[in-house]
């Protein structure tokens, strides 16, 4: 049985630019998971800031936001729906 699928919205802000190859790669990881995603480059704080829309499991949510959490100068905050 499949488990049951959530969405969730992972919002990640990158504080330092040789980070975004490492957070790029997770995210191609989950690739199949993604629904859509929005990168912004804050030029005058000189970080970027990234939403992704999932519909995973959640295990798969936490695994990929936690992946992405251990990265150095890179904070990550994840919220589910309901459905």
């Amino acid at each position: 049985m499949e488990k049951e699928k959530r969405v969730a919205v992972i919002s990640i802000i990158v504080e330092d630019p040789s980070a975004v190859e490492e957070v790029n790669g997770i995210l191609h990881e989950g690739r199949d998971f993604i629904i859509g995603r929005m990168g912004l480059p804050y030029k005058e704080k000189k970080v970027n800031i990234i939403s992704v829309v999932l519909d995973a499991p959640q295990p798969v949510t936490s695994a990929i936001s936690g992946r992405l959490g251990r990265i150095p100068n890179v904070s990550v905050k994840t919220a589910y729906s309901n459905v």
